[in-house]
């Protein structure tokens, strides 16, 4: 496995039911985001809807958490020590790992409602 460690930016959101039918992509289609994975071991990731006007009743969708990592095989996991989404707080977020020519791509467990996430970075630095 190559290494995560680096400063990654968001190119790619997909989402999928249980079946593997499509669903409308996450974070409004547009996802803005940056993840870092230091070589110490901490991380930092945040996603967002960039979009400056949302439809009538819709809310932004964001997403941001920390802590120490490490990579095990193709399974990345992180213990949150902090989180825009208190719920994760002390949990383990794990995530399926794997490259795609230059691109990683992480692959979170489904979530409660059985929406699979699919999201794709690019490496922007070594940092």
């Amino acid at each position: 496995m190559r290494s995560v460690v680096g400063t990654w930016r968001l190119v790619k959101t997909e989402a999928h039911d249980g079946s593997g039918k499509p669903l409308p992509e996450p974070y409004g289609g547009k996802g803005m985001g940056r993840l870092v994975l230091g070589a110490d071991g901490r991380m930092a990731s945040v996603v967002v809807d960039p979009r400056r006007d949302l439809p009538p009743g819709t809310e932004r969708d964001y997403s941001s958490y920390c802590g120490n990592y490490t990579v095990d095989g193709a399974v990345l996991t992180t213990r949150v020590d902090a989180a825009s989404d208190s719920a994760r707080l002390g949990s383990d977020q794990v995530r399926q790992v794997n490259f795609d020519g230059d691109l990683m791509v992480l692959r979170p467990p489904p979530r409660p409602n059985g929406e699979h996430r699919v999201l794709t970075w690019e490496k922007i630095s070594d940092v």
